[in-house]
């Protein structure tokens, strides 16, 4: 068995998912606010057709979902640089098992 003092950087950094599934959501209750602010019915200018309030919500939905994908990465990006700055040097003993 050998034993070796090894240095290294000890950072917290954000969980990527978590802030992905964060901006959907808001995403989607932002689509749910707008669909029913509008009064939920609307009337294409140009083709004079009419969509239902579920129809409204769903197109607003993906747009949403979207927007708030590119948020929330944008959000992550942006506190793991922030804990990069906050990183440390520690000191690790690093053992290795020869047999």
């Amino acid at each position: 068995m050998s034993n070796e003092i090894v240095e290294g950087r000890v950072r917290r950094a954000p969980k990527y998912g978590v802030f992905l599934t964060v901006g959907a959501l808001l995403g989607v209750f932002v689509a749910l606010i707008l669909t029913f602010v509008n009064g939920g019915e609307a009337t294409s200018p140009l083709t004079e057709v009419t969509y239902s309030a579920t129809q409204v919500f769903g197109f607003l939905a993906l747009i949403g979902v979207a927007v708030g994908l590119v948020i929330g990465g944008v959000a992550a990006l942006l506190f793991d640089r922030a804990s990069r700055r906050r990183a440390r040097t520690v000191s690790f003993d690093h053992e290795t098992i020869v047999d």
